[in-house]
Formats: C-alpha cells, structure tokens, sequence
C-alpha cells in the first residue's frame, strides 16, 4: 500500500539511515496514499461536486437468504427463521430486520444474481472484481480504487483519491493493490488495530500524522534523506514532487474529514451506536465508519473502501439467526442513513454506493441451525451513482440455489460503478508491466443495462 520510510529492517541497498533507494525513490515518485504527481498536475482547484464510489465489504459471507432474497415459500429447513416484509417499492421483499431500508428500497437496487463467487474467504474479488486464482498480468491486478485513480486523478492535493477504511483482518482486511498501474494510486488505509479512524491509526511505515505535525521533525528527516541521496542533480529534480506529496500528510484535511467530533452530533447519532471490540479475526461493528466514509467523499476522495463487521457465522447451535437479530438493525440504520445523508447533501447523483460480501449462504439449514459457505448465489445492494434504482436485478430458483435469470458478475458491477463516475469501461485500456492492453474488465462484462 504506502511506502514513506521503507522497510526499516532492510538494509540491502540502503543508505546509512537504512532507508533503501528504492524506496526513497519511491517517496520522490509521490507514492504516498495514492496521490500520484500526475494526479496532482491535474488535481481539481476545489471541491465541487465529484464523482465517487463508496465499496462497503461485509467480510466472511453475509446471508443472502436471510437479507435480501428469503424464500418464504421454500421447506422449512430452506426458508430460515425470519419473514419478508414489503418495501415501498411494490413486489420487493426483504427481511423484517430491515424495516429502514424497506421504507426507502426506491432508493436502492437489489442484485439477487451474482453468479460468480469466488468462494475464497478473502477481500480480493470485492476488491479488484476478478477472482484471485485468475491468471494476472505482470505487477497483478489494480484494486477497484487504483482503477479510479488511476482514470480520474486527484479531487484535492490533500485528499488521496483512494482511500481505505479497512481494519487489518487477516484476509478480511486487504483493500486491494495498485497492481499494474503502480504503488501511486494502491490504498491509503486510514485503521490500525484501533476501532475508531483517527489521527492514531494513520501509521505511516511507523510514522504517525502526530509526527508528521512536527514540521521541524519532518524537516530533520527529509535533510536526513537528502544527505545520504546521490545528489548528482537528482534531488532537485524530485524536491518540488516531495514537497507536494508531503501536502496530504502536513494538511488538516485528511485529519478532519476522519474527525466525527467535527460532525453534526445528531447526524452522527443517526448511524447508531459503534462497538469498538474486534470479532475474533473480523472487524468491529463501527457504524460511524459509514458516516467517515460519506466525509471522505465530500473531502475529495473518489474510491473509499471499508470493511464492516464479522459475518461468518456457521458454527455454533443456531449462531446464523442469533447473530443475524444482532447485526441486521445495526447494519440497517447505519446504510439507510448513508443513503438518507447522500441525498440530503445533493450527492446521491455522484456518489455511487455497494455493500457485499465474498459469497452467499447455503439454502439448507446445516445441523447446528446455521448456514455454511455457498458461493453459486450471492446478492449485493447498490445505490446512488444516478442509477434507475427502486428494483430488482436478478432472480434465484425457488431455494435460493443459484441463479436462475440474469446471472450478473462481480465484474458487471463494477462496470456499472466505473460508468457512473464517467469512465468508459469499453473502450479504456491500460499497459500492463509486459505492454500488454489490459480492460478494466473483461469485454463481455459491460455496465448493467438495468441501471444505467
């Protein structure tokens, strides 16, 4: 992801300060938090309405037979333990413990026919879109977010365009790569081990945003740099890159987009209340990070990643439905208000939104009263992005098994997320490290013709 200080346990090809020349170069090639120096020359003067993409990943296989698509219908062991409930948008059902989003399903699309999971338990396809056992090109696939970056630029010097609200969770935790397209446009993740995003968790190679305020400090290290640098002429020539690079990490925008203090109190009540205790190997249940996620955007970035809460609940007498009652009202409140804030603030055109997780559930209840892995059905929930929203894309067989109208792929999603911030998907290529032309997504993915 970013690299400041390099690796401080290397020392091959480093200089006395253990820092290597490889990553100094690094550093003079603006690879911090994906703010690229091309993207800078052509960083937008200010903040005006922008496109953008909020991925909300919900890490270890959310239910989609007891979210988004019940079969009420189906035997008793398939139908689960929970009823569908009317939205207003007529003949859309969803689970009762989602009495939020029901009232306001006008707003959202519900895609029953992703087709295409993986079924590895890992952040990588809802990341990049592609399954991590694919063939790659050299350097690999960029992330959702390094595609956006990379395409679109910056909004503000001092805002990385992609940024990451993903706590470090084993595999849950990975907000994708810059692949092919370079370290310049990778995540700038803002979470630590720390539940709420703040000034701590932005830990740079050990380097944290307190540091950084010290502008003598600051200074000291760069000098430091420069005087073990082969300054045959080079170092002029990456000083004025340094410079504009060291803007997202000295300015207080980042830091106060991050700040809820600096929120309306009652906008952030509306979220509901955070649970800053991890979840095993998951992530906490901190719903204010949905309200982080909005301020970022309205900063200026263009892709924010997070990961939310723990959804891996096959073990234990029942554990599927307990925590279901649990988690579901959080996680409606917490996305019904997003989606309500979004529209409030005029940006539900701009902003487009996408919550899944790594593969559906079994249809068949197991003996333990839970639901197991099941990657031959999945659901997400999108919104914004100017999207005919208020539908359906999609439909399961009777149990729920897998898809029986309208397969839809990860790919094809995010082909319609590329499309609504204003990048042609068909058209695009990129070089990959072997010059090959690489699409963002495979040609027979385009974006939905439903939606968009």
């Amino acid at each position: 992801m970013l690299t400041i200080l390099g690796n401080p346990h290397s020392r091959r090809s480093a200089f006395c300060d253990g820092v290597s020349r490889r990553n100094f170069l690094t550093i003079g090639g603006f690879a911090l938090g994906g703010l690229g120096l091309s993207s800078v020359l052509r960083a937008e003067p200010n903040n005006r309405s922008h496109k953008a993409i909020i991925n909300i990943y919900l890490p270890g296989g959310p239910s989609h037979m007891d979210m988004w698509d019940l079969k009420p219908d189906a035997p008793r062991e398939v139908r689960g333990e929970f009823n569908p409930i009317q939205t207003n948008v007529p003949g859309i059902e969803i689970c009762e413990l989602f009495p939020k989003i029901a009232q306001m399903m006008d707003k959202f699309v519900l895609v029953r026919g992703l087709s295409d999971s993986d079924g590895a338990h890992d952040a990588y396809q809802c990341m990049t879109g592609r399954k991590k056992g694919d063939r790659q090109p050299p350097g690999g696939w960029p992330s959702a977010g390094a595609w956006v970056s990379h395409q679109l630029g910056a909004v503000s010097p001092s805002i990385p365009p992609h940024i990451g609200l993903m706590y470090p969770v084993g595999p849950w935790g990975q907000p994708g790569t810059g692949g092919f397209v370079g370290v310049s446009h990778a995540p700038f993740n803002v979470l630590g081990r720390t539940a709420r995003s703040s000034n701590e968790g932005m830990v740079l190679q050990g380097v944290t945003l307190e540091h950084l305020r010290d502008r003598v400090q600051l200074r000291g290290a760069l000098d430091s740099l420069k005087r073990g640098f082969d300054t045959h002429g080079t170092m002029e020539s990456v000083d004025v890159s340094v410079q504009k690079a060291m803007g997202i990490l000295t300015s207080s925008k980042l830091a106060d987009a991050l700040d809820l203090s600096k929120e309306d109190p009652q906008v952030v009540a509306r979220y509901g209340q955070s649970n800053e205790e991890f979840q095993r190997d998951g992530a906490p249940q901190m719903v204010e990070n949905f309200c982080v996620a909005r301020r970022l955007v309205e900063a200026g970035a263009r892709f924010v990643s997070m990961n939310y809460s723990r959804w891996d609940w096959h073990g234990g007498d029942g554990m599927n439905f307990i925590k279901s009652r649990e988690e579901f009202p959080k996680l409606d409140q917490a996305l019904a208000t997003l989606i309500t804030d979004l529209h409030e603030r005029g940006m539900e055109r701009d902003v487009s939104v996408v919550m899944w997780g790594e593969f559906g559930r079994t249809p068949r209840i197991n003996s333990m009263n839970s639901r197991d892995h099941w990657p031959q059905a999945n659901c997400a929930v999108m919104a914004g992005g100017g999207m005919r929203t208020g539908q359906v894309v999609g439909r399961t067989n009777r149990n729920g098994e897998h898809p029986e109208d309208r397969p839809v792929k990860f790919q094809e999603v995010f082909a319609t997320l590329y499309k609504n911030a204003g990048i042609d998907v068909e058209n695009i290529r990129v070089f990959d490290q072997a010059g090959v032309p690489q699409y963002l997504v495979e040609q027979d993915c385009k974006p939905m013709r439903e939606l968009v």
